[in-house]
């Protein structure tokens, strides 16, 4: 494919996503269809759409079609404004030769974008972010514009961070130590193929942003303890956990199908994690982890999408149900335990005000540390608090 081609790819798959499609579903079904494109043509296409999706809005203003959200926008005039903005050279990527798009016609705006628009934030959004970061805000969200790398967990039951990041340097990436945690590394650039090597099948290392990370480091996980990974997701905090060599780790989410790769991941990293389907029948256990569900907002360089998915009233209901498993969390937690609150937001709404409101309706909890990250830290936004009950 030619650039030009590559560019029309990518707006055809920005209408799709812009008209309501999930954007994983869009580039895969195009992949599929599009026989003629190798593997380095999915790849420029698939960072197009997503270099797009984390500058919607000030992509669209420089593409001449204001600073609206989602339903507002068109993939041309987004494309069109994050090449301007790249500084390429957008006559000759819009050439209408072949199957490029069609010669450029829109002006380019003489006005600056407002600051919402400028920081790619929905206005709505714009007030959340600044109650929660201040005068950090501005700096943190410019950051959100941008790729994130990616972060790997050592598995250090099986070997050494040095040994693996010899061994990642060995085969071409651009890989280095990271200060959040003895275990954690990134991965810098456009890395593909790490879930290949040989290092991954054997259980060396597991996908995780250093930020969750250290927010596991920083749980006061004993040896004897019985864990409950009540939100297991994927299961890469009670993978975590294992690693850290708790007496039993468990899992338990609410959707099973989460968890549905989670034995053979334990497994490869050679431990053991027990599903739970009713952790109730099971309880009470020496300590729960809760990485309940949230906005995702600190992690919104690696899914931008969801920010533009996001509504006010998406964030009401997800705050009803992180106080529900904080209370279903107390419940199930020993007298002399710890309960670990987590989410990958930057909102105080899902942070601190959880925590408050928590401790206001449960008085056996004892507040005893939180910890809040943000890509300032070089990682996701992340937030962790650790309760112990009397």
């Amino acid at each position: 494919m030619t650039p030009g081609a590559r560019v029309q790819a990518a707006i055809e798959c920005l209408d799709q996503v812009v008209a309501g499609q999930p954007a994983e579903r869009v580039l895969t079904r195009w992949a599929r269809f599009s026989r003629y494109a190798g593997s380095k043509d999915r790849a420029a296409v698939r960072d197009l759409v997503f270099d797009a999706l984390r500058q919607l809005r000030s992509a669209a203003w420089a593409g001449g079609a204001g600073g609206g959200d989602l339903p507002d926008l068109s993939g041309r005039a987004i494309m069109l404004g994050l090449l301007r903005n790249q500084g390429a050279d957008t006559d000759a990527l819009f050439s209408g030769q072949g199957h490029a798009p069609r010669p450029v016609s829109e002006p380019s705006p003489d006005a600056a974008p407002p600051r919402a628009v400028a920081l790619d934030c929905p206005d709505w959004m714009l007030p959340h972010f600044d109650a929660a970061l201040s005068d950090t805000t501005t700096e943190i969200l410019s950051h959100m514009r941008h790729r994130a790398p990616i972060g790997l967990r050592t598995n250090m039951r099986l070997g050494g961070r040095e040994a693996l990041l010899a061994h990642l340097q060995d085969q071409g990436f651009d890989a280095k130590p990271h200060p959040l945690s003895a275990a954690a590394i990134v991965v810098h650039g456009a890395p593909r193929g790490l879930d290949r090597l040989d290092a991954f099948t054997r259980g060396w290392f597991e996908f995780q942003d250093p930020g969750a990370q250290a927010i596991v480091d920083n749980l006061p996980l004993s040896p004897s303890d019985r864990v409950l990974d009540l939100c297991a997701g994927g299961g890469g905090k009670a993978l975590a956990l294992a690693a850290a060599e708790a007496a039993g780790v468990f899992a338990h989410d609410a959707s099973p199908d989460r968890m549905s790769d989670l034995a053979q991941r334990a497994a490869r990293a050679q431990v053991v994690i027990t599903p739970l389907a009713q952790p109730e029948d099971h309880a009470p256990f020496d300590a729960v982890v809760a990485d309940v569900p949230c906005s995702g907002s600190g992690a919104w360089r690696r899914t931008p999408e969801a920010k533009w998915r996001l509504t006010p009233a998406r964030l009401a209901e997800l705050q009803g149900i992180q106080a529900a498993i904080l209370d279903r969390a107390v419940a199930l937690t020993r007298p002399g335990g710890w309960i670990g609150y987590m989410t990958c937001s930057l909102f105080d709404g899902e942070n601190r005000d959880q925590v408050d409101a928590a401790c206001a309706r449960h008085p056996s909890l004892d507040l005893v540390a939180q910890m809040r990250l943000t890509p300032l830290d070089a990682c996701d936004g992340f937030y962790g608090a650790t309760f112990r009950k009397s």
